[in-house]
């Protein structure tokens, strides 16, 4: 167990994620050719679409030996619309290796998922990439991990020339230089010198290891209090004489309290200080058995795994990736799914290798595979070995609480923590191209709502459309893009159909009269009515409906369902626009009807009326509001508000929150389309926002006089 390492890559858009899992697998043996992003052949990221843009979209998960240790890794995305990859994946990892664009330092997304590793507290190590492209800077990139990120780099190893010079690198650790000397372009990397740095060969840089070495014990001595006793007792006049294995093992206990971390340099696409991070990562990482979770103390050796993502597979169905915790897993047996208490049978183990996988006969704890055969299982899922073991568990659970009687929350304690998925913060409609598609449409669907959890579907009841719910709008297009590639439905993105309401100005009173006379059969009926807008505070749709005094003596019970019914139907489509009404009260002050007068004919009479009467009190059309919160840090603050201006948004209040600002402010929601990329870009991605519906609101004659001749299609 102790030989086991479960890592995450993560980093800001293109800082090299993918390039540096790509040549890991090949130093370690598992790829016999190097594949490169650009040409679209690497190993994790193996979609369609990944392949075409070049970046990662899904998490990718492969194993791979290296100096007898098993290594876990997942290659996140980067985008900030797939946040909840990386989210989910952080979720069971035990460290993550962050990677740095050596000549940009700690970018927009490079603090978001920074932050995410802090929520869910992993130990990880910097790998600052790149170090051969011109501008880079091994100093600037430290300096902004410093200040940004605010944590300590421990600096592991100096870079030995930067930029186009980039040869290799000092580990300040053993003092051992490591160059690598490419003997032709086709060079992979395989071949470097390793040997001690002496002060012949370049005095300068020795001093410069010297110092850094000296900084480095100063660093740890502060950190860790053991090998502050063991410098001071035994080494305190020279610092040159620690052995390097006493001073790794204080790094390590320094990044696994997560006080400081690691910082290691290299370039993955050059194939250069890749070794040495694969060092770094079995060396100062965790195994699983070094983080401590609560829960597994009630599990004792029972099985208790997460379920932590769901692809799916043309042959198999759904595969899902599961993180064991305690016990272990074999093909063919029964699991229990807490959360959606039901049991379920799996009926194969895979080791994941991207998108190739080799069947295992059983899984030890500590341990990422993809099982076959969960059928209900989804992203967050608890699992267990059947629900005795659950109940056990909590039994022991509530025993070490103090033995109070706790039925619900009992369980609840057992659930590992499932994944937080962010609201959806981009809308828009998606169309079958005829009817008969529209259910294979939904099964595509909800099978990728199974899949990404931060998609949601949802139906409007108003306009009946299907709306696609998403983190932004890369992520839109390629769930389109996917639902065209792998169901082959051609689908149709709108933009959202704002649902409008009307209602009305003054109040108004007309008659109807309806005289037909069909078959032997005379109808006939007068209607008097009288509209009022309502001035009451919540917002309803349905009218309400009083009779005079001289209507209610004579009116039969029956005949006042069929008065009703002709009320609320005209209500359902404005006389305007066709939008339902809203806040009106409605008088019926006289009706007069013939005595073989159907029910239907009176509904209809009642109806033209009621449309007359709205025509002539004047109607208002009302907008949907929506709260908007936005999450900006203060730099940027101005440009949101400036925008938020023109958007026809008023601004609430501006809270404080660490060193963020708040604002809370209500918009129209026909002026929030695109509005998740517009903010994206004013704040350089920084800025995060939230919407819900808070009201409706009347349209000035302007705004509505425009939505009039754009319906009508005159502009």
């Amino acid at each position: 167990l102790c030989r086991i390492r479960n890592i995450g890559i993560m980093a800001h858009i293109d800082a090299g994620k993918t390039t540096t899992t790509e040549r890991m697998l090949y130093y370690s043996g598992y790829i016999r050719t190097l594949g490169d992003v650009d040409d679209g052949d690497t190993v994790t990221d193996f979609m369609v679409q990944e392949r075409e843009r070049g970046i990662t979209i899904q998490s990718a998960a492969v194993t791979f030996d290296w100096k007898d240790y098993r290594i876990n890794l997942i290659d996140t995305p980067g985008h900030v619309d797939f946040t909840v990859e990386v989210e989910r994946c952080l979720r069971v990892l035990d460290g993550a290796v962050a990677v740095f664009d050596a000549s940009a330092g700690v970018e927009a997304q490079t603090l978001t998922v920074w932050r995410q590793a802090d929520k869910h507290q992993i130990p990880r190590i910097c790998f600052l990439n790149k170090m051969d492209k011109n501008r880079a800077s091994f100093t600037y990139a430290v300096e902004s991990i410093k200040q940004k990120l605010k944590t300590k780099p421990l600096l592991l190893q100096l870079p030995i020339g930067e930029a186009k010079t980039f040869r290799g690198l000092v580990d300040i650790v053993t003092k051992e230089q490591i160059i690598w000397k490419p003997t032709s372009d086709l060079d992979d990397g395989k071949n470097f010198e390793q040997k001690l740095l002496l002060e012949a060969d370049d005095p300068n840089l020795f001093q410069e290891v010297q110092d850094a070495r000296n900084t480095l014990i100063e660093q740890i001595a502060d950190l860790d209090d053991e090998f502050a006793e063991l410098v001071l007792g035994d080494y305190s006049e020279n610092f040159d004489l620690i052995p390097a294995d006493k001073l790794q093992s204080a790094i390590r206990r320094v990044t696994l309290a997560q006080k400081a971390v690691p910082v290691v340099c290299g370039s993955a696409l050059k194939n250069k200080g890749v070794q040495p991070l694969l060092d770094a990562i079995t060396m100062y990482l965790p195994a699983p058995n070094e983080r401590s979770y609560e829960f597994l103390q009630w599990y004792k050796d029972d099985l208790c795994a997460l379920a932590f993502k769901v692809l799916h597979d043309k042959c198999r169905g759904p595969l899902v990736f599961v993180r064991v915790y305690s016990g272990s897993l074999k093909p063919q047996s029964a699991v229990y799914n807490i959360n959606k208490s039901c049991t379920e049978r799996m009926s194969r183990l895979l080791l994941p290798f991207a998108d190739q996988q080799i069947e295992i006969p059983s899984l030890m704890p500590g341990n990422i595979a993809v099982t076959v055969g969960l059928k209900q299982s989804a992203t967050g899922d608890t699992i267990v070995s059947s629900k005795a073991s659950a109940v056990a568990a909590a039994r022991r659970a509530g025993r070490d609480a103090g033995g109070e009687k706790r039925s619900t929350s009992d369980v609840d304690s057992l659930l590992l923590a499932g994944v937080e998925v962010p609201d959806p913060v981009f809308f828009c409609t998606i169309e079958p191209p005829s009817v008969a598609k529209q259910q294979d449409l939904d099964n595509a669907l909800s099978c990728l709502q199974r899949e990404d959890p931060s998609l949601k579907v949802k139906l409007d009841p108003d306009t009946g459309q299907t709306i696609l719910c998403g983190m932004g709008e890369l992520h839109i297009d390629i769930i389109h893009d996917r639902i065209k590639r792998e169901y082959g439905i051609e689908t149709y993105l709108g933009p959202l159909q704002i649902a409008y309401r009307e209602t009305i100005l003054n109040a108004a009173q007309t008659t109807d009269t309806l005289d037909k006379t069909v078959g032997d059969k005379r109808h006939f009926v007068t209607a008097e009515l009288e509209v009022r807008p309502r001035l009451g505070e919540r917002a309803t749709t349905k009218p309400v409906v009083e009779y005079a005094a001289s209507v209610i003596e004579v009116l039969p019970k029956e005949l006042q369902g069929a008065i009703e019914n002709g009320i609320t139907n005209s209500c359902i489509q404005g006389p305007l626009l066709g939008f339902p009404v809203q806040d009106i009260d409605v008088t019926v002050q006289s009706l007069t009807v013939h005595p073989d007068t159907s029910h239907t004919m009176i509904s209809a009479c009642v109806s033209r009326c009621m449309q007359k009467a709205l025509k002539k009190a004047g109607i208002q059309i009302l907008e949907p509001l929506m709260n908007l919160e936005i999450t900006v840090s203060e730099d940027h603050l101005s440009a949101a508000l400036a925008d938020l201006a023109q958007r026809r948004g008023s601004v609430q209040e501006i809270q404080t929150r660490q060193d963020n600002k708040v604002v809370v402010a209500v918009v129209p929601l026909a002026e929030t389309m695109g509005y998740s990329t517009v903010l994206r870009s004013l704040t350089s991605g920084s800025a995060t926002f939230t919407l819900e519906l808070a009201s409706y609101q009347a349209l000035n004659s302007q705004e509505q006089s425009a939505l009039l001749q754009r319906r009508m299609g005159l502009v």
